[in-house]
């Protein structure tokens, strides 16, 4: 049964849900980080990865938290700190590596990739949240992609959130301009 906030957020987000399908190797486009750009919503910073030509861009939403450590991670003038350093650790002990991120899927207002791995006894890939993941990518130098499908709906994902953020920022301004009156 669904809750009335999950019917509230169904609404919402009502951009088109992206299932994960299978995509060819040859539509992948590998992408580097560019920035973080800081919109209408502080709650929410932006990565912005970019292809090697520049021309195509994926948006990619972040946790305040995640953009930080993704700041923190990449300030040149500061000696390396990642709270990934455990997992790196872990990792190349085990003899695992991490091969690639691939951006998969667009659920409501989350982004999907799939990390692929080599050398795990079980695991070929892993599917979760980019907006938890990005940070522990970027501090692995795991080369990044998506397809260009993607790109263009994370787009209008991006530009949904933006929306939604400016209608929630004018109903605050209108709710503490009514409350003076109401009292």
């Amino acid at each position: 049964m669904r809750s009335d906030f999950e019917n509230d957020f169904a609404f919402k987000f009502s951009a088109e849900h992206f299932e994960e399908n299978a995509f060819r190797e040859e539509d992948l486009i590998q992408l580097k980080p560019m920035g973080i750009s800081m919109n209408a919503d502080a709650d929410r910073p932006t990565l912005i990865l970019k292809n090697e030509e520049k021309n195509l861009t994926l948006p990619v939403p972040l946790t305040a938290l995640e953009a930080g450590v993704t700041l923190t991670q990449s300030n040149q003038s500061i000696a390396p700190i990642s709270p990934h350093k455990f997992t790196q650790w872990v990792l190349e002990s085990l003899n695992i590596q991490v091969s690639r991120c691939v951006f998969v899927e667009i659920k409501g207002s989350l982004q999907y990739l799939r990390l692929y791995f080599e050398g795990h006894p079980q695991y070929g890939s892993y599917k979760m949240r980019a907006d938890e993941a990005m940070s522990a990518v970027l501090h692995l130098g795991v080369q990044i992609y998506a397809t260009q499908e993607f790109m263009q709906k994370s787009k209008v994902l991006k530009a949904n959130l933006e929306t939604l953020t400016q209608g929630l920022q004018l109903a605050q301004v209108l709710d503490q301009k009514n409350r003076g009156y109401i009292q």
